[in-house]
């Protein structure tokens, strides 16, 4: 499968922090031949990407394996979180946040929907506290996503989509000289609206828990019907449950389709 340019120098970053469903893979008490396998690229985190463009560092949703992962792509700084909404397995590593605001003078931004950001502050409320002045805690800036925005060179554009009962978006990206990039982590439904905002861009990450129907994610068929319609120049599966042999689902994809993984690198 072809990839964007890669390099030393690059302007442009997508590391997969993490690709696997809420469970991880290996999912625990499971002995299926994906969970017992010896194959790096069937251990999936918490589902996850970090985006640099030039100097401006932006990580997409702290999910419970949040320091794991920072630890093995030897992340250091963040400029803002953004999120795709509530569910614990997307929030739940927020208090590792604390190790990106020691070096901070201001707070952290965090990016997240009026529903999102009701849900962070409610399970974090210590950290929106007016008398948070403590050395060593995060420090949060809410911002409340109500349309595009900007930070750094990143033109950042917010794709609400259908997924459980919970609000819940991926992401536009565009930056310059980069490939236009959607991520949609979580999704059973894209909107028309966003299905025309999105087709015919260079890069789609997508939601493809598994082979059989499920209730709020997308099916493998469902996703390559929707990568058929959309006709992005090439898609790449994610949020993958313990169902997916790594190397079996990319032998059946067609060639401008992949499989991510865990530490997968995309530069432009």
């Amino acid at each position: 499968m072809p990839a964007f340019r890669r390099g030393m120098g690059a302007e442009f970053e997508l590391t997969f922090l993490g690709t696997g469903t809420s469970v991880g893979v290996p999912v625990i008490g499971c002995s299926c031949p994906v969970c017992t396998s010896s194959g790096p690229r069937n251990t999936r985190t918490r589902a996850s990407i970090h985006v640099r463009a030039g100097l401006t560092e932006v990580w997409v949703d702290s999910g419970p394996d949040l320091r794991e992962q920072a630890l093995r792509e030897r992340l250091t700084r963040l400029d803002a979180v953004l999120y795709t909404h509530g569910h614990v397995d997307h929030v739940a590593g927020f208090d590792e946040l604390r190790a990106f605001c020691w070096h901070r003078e201001s707070p952290l931004p965090l990016h997240a929907t009026p529903g999102c950001m009701a849900t962070l502050q409610q399970m974090f409320g210590w950290a929106f506290r007016a008398d948070n002045r403590h050395r060593g805690y995060v420090k949060p800036d809410p911002r409340i996503i109500e349309g595009p925005f900007t930070i750094g060179p990143l033109e950042i554009t917010p794709l609400p989509v259908v997924h459980a009962s919970v609000e819940t978006i991926g992401f536009l990206f565009v930056a310059p000289g980069a490939p236009s990039t959607v991520y949609l982590p979580d999704v059973k439904e894209i909107p028309l609206p966003t299905r025309d905002l999105i087709r015919g861009v260079d890069l789609l990450i997508i939601d493809a828990l598994r082979p059989a129907d499920h209730p709020t994610h997308m099916s493998l068929p469902e996703a390559l019907a929707t990568i058929e319609e959309l006709a992005p120049s090439r898609a790449l599966l994610t949020h993958l449950g313990h169902e997916n042999d790594h190397a079996s689902l990319a032998r059946s994809l067609p060639p401008d389709i992949g499989v991510a993984c865990d530490g997968m690198r995309i530069s432009a």
